[in-house]
């Protein structure tokens, strides 16, 4: 862990050669602001030895904020103070010890210039008039506490959009849950262990026998020789399994079905998210700010599915507060998110299906879509983007 103080300099503190607890150390930093760089990455693992910040400074977060394109550290620092970060040490098995020296110098390079980038970034928001929002965002990032645990989440494994058959994927499961099992008891990270990639190919390729597995790309490597055994019990426990304890090839969600089936399904639904895109997408222009931070796409996506009744604005701030929308985000959507929910399919639009689906968009959906640079430029100077007609979000070959 890595700790930079105004006056003290930079030090490099080894949780492991303490016992993993540094709550001495977090309760030295109590009544000060803590300066993190993504902290949402960090606190989690912070929180486990024993240290948690009374305030705090995210600053990619407020790079996002301040309508920044490029966010990462070494990017932000260059914007702002003209310097280079050394690289290369990023991907390095960070369980090794003893660290060496030019990791150790990677590493406080991390935190080096973190307190000057969070003044001028302050001043950025300020200037902006996006500082209350930093604020709220930053409160939010430092309570929310660690993520919930997914039901499934061998469902994650990259690469499982090419595995359908039910079969396949429980071998993808017996393997991912084995490699797990592996890289908890050794305390590494399990693609260390075995890449998702290996893991999606032994699904696909079906080997015949440990021999075939074991001369597949990957799994012929000495260190996976060494575990051939273990993961090739994996596959045959997920090939030997009875018909119904083989995985859903297409689960039910708690949530609305792909956005690509909201035409079919509910017309009028996948009007009040093209008008609530549409929305959303011209306040993140005027504010230069990633429409993802003004408000969390799967929360609009859910609105505008199963809006409340009445379609008030005091049932939809309602709506936006259990969700976990910021004051500021409430204040600055709700009208238009109102007015969306108002908007119907033209007439002689298909009529809805019946069905559940994945509360996710489609495997290789980009935040940031070409749909919102066409939304500007047709909006420009101005007028209004268009809203109730679903065909050229949904139809659009180029979509």
């Amino acid at each position: 862990m890595q700790l930079r103080r105004e006056g003290a300099g930079s030090a490099l503190v080894d949780p492991i050669a303490l016992d993993g607890d540094l709550t001495v150390l977090g309760d030295a930093l109590r009544g000060v602001e803590w300066v993190l760089h993504a902290a949402s990455q960090d606190l989690p693992c912070l929180a486990e030895v024993g240290m948690r910040p009374d305030a705090l400074f995210d600053t990619e977060l407020a790079g996002r904020l301040a309508g920044y394109p490029r966010v990462g550290l070494g990017p932000l620092a260059e914007r702002l103070l003209g310097v280079r970060l050394r690289k290369g040490y990023g991907a390095a098995d960070w369980s090794t010890r003893p660290l060496p020296a030019d990791w150790l110098v990677y590493a406080a390079l991390d935190v080096e210039l973190l307190v000057a980038m969070r003044d001028l970034l302050a001043a950025d928001l300020e200037r902006q008039g996006k500082a209350e929002w930093a604020r709220q965002e930053f409160e939010a990032v430092r309570l929310a506490g660690p993520p919930q645990r997914r039901a499934e989440p061998w469902r994650r494994t990259s690469g499982m959009h090419k595995v359908r058959r039910p079969r396949q994927l429980a071998v993808v499961r017996a393997l991912w849950e084995s490699r797990d099992e592996l890289a908890e008891s050794r305390d590494v990270a399990p693609g260390r262990l075995l890449p998702d990639a290996a893991i999606v190919d032994a699904a696909l390729r079906e080997p015949a026998d440990k021999a075939a597995l074991t001369e597949m790309p990957v799994f012929k490597g000495s260190r996976q020789r060494r575990l051939a055994d273990r993961w090739w019990r994996a596959v045959r426990t997920g090939r030997g399994l009875p018909a119904e304890e083989l995985p859903d090839p297409s689960p039910a969600g708690d949530g609305p079905p792909p956005v690509n089936r909201w035409a079919d399904k509910d017309p009028d639904a996948a009007a009040r998210l093209t008008a609530a895109r549409a929305h959303l997408g011209a306040l993140a222009e005027q504010w230069d700010t990633p429409v993802e931070n003004l408000l969390q796409p799967d929360l609009v996506r859910r609105l505008c599915w199963t809006p409340p009744e009445p379609a008030d604005a005091e049932s939809v701030d309602a709506f936006l507060t259990a969700g976990g929308a910021r004051p500021w985000q409430r204040e600055l959507a709700l009208p238009g998110l109102v007015a969306a929910l108002e908007q119907t399919a033209p007439p002689g639009t298909a009529t809805p299906a019946v069905g559940n689906g994945s509360t996710e968009d489609e495997p290789g959906t980009a935040r940031r879509s070409p749909r919102r640079r066409r939304r500007r430029s047709s909006s420009a100077g101005g007028t209004p983007a268009q809203v109730g007609t679903v065909t050229p979000v949904f139809s659009d070959p180029e979509s």
